[in-house]
């Protein structure tokens, strides 16, 4: 087995060793790029309201447009060309940066890129989107699943698990453009922003859901982690080396964690590979599961969701997705009950949580880099971990977020009211693109799935830790957690 790859999962990408920037920081170089571009709208400039969004539609020939009326002339189909060539364009240069090869990647980021984008607007189909009766009426159907327009999440994640599992050759062929950390880093980056414009109404709300949070994530992983690590070494027999990343990627987040501990013990590359594999196999399971069944439950209580889907799904890109699932899903079902919140808080819960989470995994691998250089793989020519490692595994995208979700709170709050009535607007197209870097992210996740994998030699064993841990302990851990910081707390009603 290769050390550097399983089924696609980085262990330790080799383009992240070498080249001069790393995928954190190329996530924050692009996020707050779109996010600057996106703010000149408010000196009267518009430079990307070309970028293309998608509504529910019955006749396909509406379904795409601008985001912008200024560019409408381009006409939906000439938006969606733009965006492509524009992502092409910018994420080639990327690869270049991240010392890949540009040529593979554009002839891979085609194929990903279209193929997404069609199974996002095959999500928008009315029959598929639609929620209200009203909906239903515009549009002339009489029926429709209610998944809202982002349920083309759900189809481009199963586009993506229909090419792994029965088109493995064409999964391959792709990989080089199947990054779903990049994508949704980026994402989150942006999010800050968005996420800001939606704070800005109800700061106090806003404050108290991130004190709330932090409470919770200390909580939750402190008992997570100690459980996990017991079950792998009590009940399975794994090893110390085995248990401690299997423990962080299951308990604290997933790919990030699980490599980051892999390096700060030491462990061998095939470690951190194999719980990578697990983990993003069994975050799809999640996302497909428990977004639903936070609708059937949780509809009355959309916070304890938000927070749920952010201590319990794994992986930046699945747990921020499985957000913005649930949140479509949890507002249409409240809106056909004539209840209707305000869109972002349920999706900002999940992923702030998610952000506070990322930070503590520096912290998380220092303390264990310390304890096992220290006191358990104690060699007399092993460098002692030191404290600048903190800051070395530390996620740096989340510096992204914080400075778009700062310059959009004081956009939101301290400017004159005749620029911060346009703020929403600008961030707004920003938000486009996050939504589109979303898909690459659904699509990605679900290319890396091959589920086959399950069955490989050695596997089992993993997989059985991970399935008792994960859906026998964690998930209701973390839903119970949610419940006692979050019960009670609603989102603004929309006005």
């Amino acid at each position: 087995m290769s050390d550097t790859t399983l089924n696609g999962i980085p262990a330790r990408r080799a383009d992240a060793v070498t080249a001069p920037i790393n995928e954190d920081w190329l996530a924050v170089v692009l996020g707050l790029a779109i996010f600057v571009l996106a703010l000149a709208a408010l000196a009267h400039v518009d430079l990307i309201g070309w970028v293309v969004t998608t509504s529910v539609w019955s006749n396909l020939g509406q379904a795409l447009r601008t985001t912008s009326k200024d560019f409408s002339s381009l006409g939906g189909v000439g938006a969606l060309i733009a965006t492509y060539v524009a992502l092409l364009v910018v994420l080639s240069a990327a690869a270049v940066a991240l010392k890949s090869n540009a040529t593979r990647f554009a002839l891979a980021f085609t194929a990903v890129f279209w193929i997404a984008y069609a199974s996002w607007v095959i999500g928008n189909f009315a029959h598929f989107a639609a929620v209200t009766a009203a909906e239903q009426q515009k549009f002339g159907i009489s029926w429709s699943l209610k998944l809202t327009n982002e349920g083309g999440y759900i189809f481009a994640l199963i586009a993506g698990l229909i090419i792994a599992n029965f088109f493995p050759r064409f999964a391959e062929a792709v990989k080089d453009a199947v990054r779903p950390e990049l994508y949704i880093k980026v994402a989150i980056v942006i999010l800050g922003g968005v996420f800001a414009v939606t704070a800005a109404g109800k700061l106090g709300l806003a404050s108290s859901l991130i004190l709330r949070g932090v409470a919770a994530i200390v909580e939750a992983y402190l008992i997570y982690w100690a459980v996990v690590y017991f079950v792998a070494r009590k009940w399975f027999g794994f090893s110390r080396e085995w248990a401690a990343p299997l423990a962080s990627g299951i308990s604290i987040c997933g790919v990030s964690a699980a490599i980051a501990v892999g390096g700060a013990i030491r462990a061998r590359p095939v470690v951190p590979v194999l719980v990578s594999s697990l983990v993003v196999i069994f975050a799809v399971v999640e996302v497909l599961i428990l977004p639903f069944i936070a609708q059937a439950f949780l509809s009355h209580e959309p916070l304890v969701a938000g927070a749920w889907m952010g201590l319990a799904v794994k992986t930046d890109g699945a747990a921020v997705a499985a957000g913005g699932i649930t949140e479509s899903l949890i507002l249409a079902k409240n809106a056909a009950e004539g209840v209707n919140y305000q869109p972002g808080w349920i999706l900002g819960t999940a992923a702030t949580i998610k952000v506070f989470i990322d930070i503590f995994i520096g912290v998380w691998a220092f303390i264990l880099g310390y304890i096992w250089t220290n006191h358990i793989n104690v060699t007399p020519d092993q460098e002692k971990a030191k404290a600048w490692e903190i800051w070395q595994r530390f996620p740096k995208f989340i510096i992204g977020f914080l400075v778009t979700f700062v310059v959009g709170l004081y956009l939101a709050l301290g400017t004159p009211a005749d620029v911060a009535k346009n703020v929403p607007a600008a961030i707004g197209e920003a938000n486009t693109f996050r939504v589109i870097f979303f898909i690459l992210t659904f699509f990605s996740i679900g290319v890396l799935s091959n589920f086959k994998t399950l069955w490989q030699e050695g596997f089992g064993k993993l997989a059985a830790v991970y399935l008792i841990s994960l859906f026998g302990f964690v998930v209701w851990v973390g839903l119970l957690i949610s419940w006692i910081f979050f019960s009670g707390i609603t989102p603004p009603l929309a006005s």
